[in-house]
């Protein structure tokens, strides 16, 4: 796992060739995105899922294989204890709980103190491990019994517009989940337990004002099942893998890359969250966040040298310079796009 240390990575992701060079971007904008600090370790244990999404960055499904090893997951526990600084810890997937040492990632970390963040697509309640068939109905109670923020993604509110971009009858199961969830005490007003959703356009277009989505959601969700929830958070899709596919397969790559640059907001490029985040890989790399990772977009230190848990050094992190590329508009485009939603 541990790569040689002589290999270097360039700085620059992508030359600056088309019209949508997001560091061109910048500069005519007169803003420099240096790191600000690591408050948030944002580990992606694994690819395999329980569902395929049309939208999926990831590209994850029940067919993949790739896991975060035994020594992985240890080293990131390492480095969580190490440095206070680092509050968060934030686990992605595919469906994270489908790896073999998630329970055991979530109460070590909650016994370090630390506030640990779920992306639990809901589903996986009901579906199980699809190449196990182990069962994960338990997951409402352990959630609740760590304290965990369960963060999950709803395409929205109708059956129909779920299902067209999750498959068929993920919106069903996606309500009884939440059900679930609701019953242990998430969402719930007056509960600490939070369950935020999280809102994907379904298709090439820049996601409604985030306040307005969420008082629809809230209403909607309300009054035709008696579910509650705490926030929705707006995530502009990304045009990478799957969706990037999507959109060359349709011929709408290039206008949906023309709406991200119209709508480029320099307050939203302030509040990007690779400047406190770093994102770390089923191998131990590191990335500046999710999607340069899947991008394979690997971050550096000070130094030029790649970054990996197993020679976790803090301070040439903070140092680096982020690595950007054409899909960073879409995290500046409009009201911003992160993990958590709309930045500005």
């Amino acid at each position: 796992m541990r790569d040689a240390v002589s290999a270097v990575i360039p700085i620059r992701a992508v030359p600056a060739r088309s019209k949508y060079d997001f560091e061109a971007q910048l500069r005519r904008n007169g803003i420099d995105l240096p790191p600000l600090s690591v408050d948030t370790l944002q580990v992606n244990i694994t690819k395999l899922c329980n569902q395929v999404c049309r939208h999926c960055h990831v590209d994850a499904s029940p067919q993949r294989k790739e896991m975060l090893s035994p020594e992985g997951v240890e080293k990131c526990l390492e480095i969580l204890g190490r440095h206070p600084q680092i509050t968060k810890l934030d686990i992605t997937g595919g469906a994270p709980e489908l790896h073999p040492g998630f329970d055991a990632l979530v109460e070590r970390a909650v016994a370090l103190g630390k506030h640990v963040m779920v992306r639990h697509n809901l589903t996986v309640q009901l579906d199980g491990n699809p190449q196990t068939g182990e069962g994960k109905e338990y997951l409402p109670q352990f959630f609740a019994s760590n304290r965990v923020e369960v963060i999950s993604s709803l395409p929205y509110h109708q059956e129909y517009f779920t299902d067209a971009q999750r498959g068929a009858g993920v919106f069903k199961k996606s309500m009884q989940a939440m059900r679930r969830l609701n019953a242990e005490g998430y969402g719930v007003q007056g509960s600490s337990l939070a369950l935020n959703l999280v809102y994907n356009p379904v298709g090439p277009y820049l996601p409604a004002a985030q306040a307005g989505l969420e008082a629809d959601y809230k209403r909607e969700l309300k009054s035709k099942f008696g579910l509650v929830f705490n926030k929705l958070y707006t995530i502009t899709n990304m045009p990478i893998n799957r969706f990037r596919l999507h959109l060359d397969k349709s011929g709408q790559y290039e206008s949906y890359m023309d709406k991200l640059l119209a709508a480029f907001n320099p307050a939203a490029a302030t509040g990007v969250m690779c400047r406190s985040l770093i994102s770390v890989g089923h191998d131990g790399r590191i990335y500046d966040c999710d999607y340069n990772q899947m991008l394979e977009l690997r971050a550096a230190g000070a130094d030029g040298r790649p970054a990996g848990i197993f020679d976790f050094d803090i301070e040439q992190l903070l140092k680096r310079r982020i690595r950007f590329g054409e899909h960073c508009l879409g995290c500046t485009a409009g009201a911003g796009s992160s993990c958590g939603g709309a930045t500005v």
